[in-house]
């Protein structure tokens, strides 16, 4: 598959490489759109205190911190492939108002009902403004915002079409503590039309989080339950600082064509042709 930009929706054309080498005429097999980002952000105390300069959340009135250095230069980049570019943003492991009780599944900007953010400039103002009014806590557990997506991704199963499909951004700074819970929830979501970006912050141990992504074998529940297909990708943004964009651009979308089709494929579901999301977007139109 590969991406194009079409009016306001970024499109994945389905390409069939043996199609294209036979027909002069083929365009592709379809297409897919892209059309739901979310991201979650970290905001256990591991990270350090935001006032201390050697924190990952350090609130500094000049420069970007670790956080906002890896949102933008991940988030830039996915916002190219969300055909709304409006962005449900959640955070995890902190204490928040009003009663300062323990969340790992809050809308950053404080409202429940309307998560979504407008770009990643949105994200990135939610942050800074709900930043001071947390307080980071603990434990690093991740299950329950992939379980929160996971949900949303299993009504789109319902409409039995290729329309949607749902991307996570999770950016966290290492060490997770509900393991066997997330297998369980990823296990579960690899059924699903949905898939797992974890970008690593800092310099922590992430050897979890590369045993998640999977490469190196197949994940499987706690229960010995292995996933249906590969759902999750891990990037460390320490690697990628001062590599060039197209590089980090490679490697944090090196996985999602694939997982798109394998999913799509696995559920024997066609993609729409260019002329029913014509008509579709034409219908819908003002």
């Amino acid at each position: 598959m590969r991406g194009a930009m079409e009016g306001k929706q970024v499109q994945w054309e389905c390409i069939n490489p043996k199609y294209k080498a036979k027909k002069k005429n083929y365009k592709n097999s379809g297409i897919v759109i892209l059309n739901q980002c979310k991201v979650a952000i970290d905001f256990t105390a591991s990270n350090g205190d935001p006032r201390n300069s050697c924190s990952l959340h350090y609130i500094h009135p000049y420069q970007p911190n670790e956080y906002l250095k890896a949102l933008v230069a991940v988030g830039e980049i996915c916002q190219d492939y969300d055909s709304d570019k409006m962005f449900p943003a959640f955070g995890f492991g902190a204490r928040i108002p009003p009663e300062y009780t323990v969340s790992h599944d809050f809308a950053i900007n404080f409202n429940e009902d309307n998560p979504e953010c407008a770009g990643i400039q949105g994200v990135v103002e939610a942050y800074q403004s709900c930043l001071p009014k947390l307080q980071l806590y603990g434990p690093t557990n991740i299950a329950p915002i992939i379980q929160k997506v996971a949900k949303s991704a299993s009504e789109e199963t319902n409409t039995k079409e290729a329309s949607q499909y749902f991307i996570l951004l999770i950016l966290t700074d290492g060490v997770i503590t509900d393991m066997a819970d997330t297998r369980e929830a990823i296990v579960h979501a690899s059924h699903l039309p949905m898939s797992v970006i974890i970008v690593g912050v800092g310099n922590a141990d992430f050897s979890d989080m590369q045993m998640l992504d999977g490469d190196d074998g197949i994940l499987r529940s706690p229960k010995g339950e292995p996933v249906l297909r590969d759902i999750v990708q891990f990037v460390p943004f320490r690697n990628f600082k001062h590599a060039s964009p197209a590089a980090l651009a490679k490697s944090v979308l090196a996985e999602v064509p694939n997982q798109v089709v394998d999913y799509y494929n696995g559920k024997g579901i066609k993609p729409k042709c260019s002329s029913e999301v014509y008509e579709s977007s034409r219908t819908l139109a003002p």
